[in-house]
């Protein structure tokens, strides 16, 4: 399947996108492949298969929550371009 020349230029005007006019027949060729694609999803058998509607059911599992200061100082400063002492060192931004 392929798009018109009109139907692309909507879409295209529709979601901001600036298209040469050298560029329509291509992207019309590759739009109409996604629809193919897509129409292929509605052979697919899915009886008894309940509609999936989201994760909110799941609950996630929880970790204890404890405070560290992580002791690793020197290796996150490792990091660091710069820096002096404990802290980076950073260019001033603000006058």
């Amino acid at each position: 399947m392929s798009l018109d020349a009109k139907t692309v230029t909507r879409i295209a005007r529709l979601a901001r996108i600036g298209l040469q006019p050298e560029e329509i027949e291509t992207l019309g060729k590759d739009m109409g492949s996604i629809i193919d694609w897509v129409e292929q999803l509605k052979e697919v058998d899915v009886t008894g298969v309940d509609p999936m509607i989201g994760t909110g059911l799941a609950k996630p599992r929880l970790r204890e929550d404890r405070v560290t200061d992580g002791n690793c100082r020197d290796k996150v400063l490792s990091n660091a371009p710069e820096r002096e002492g404990p802290f980076y060192t950073v260019p001033k931004v603000v006058e």
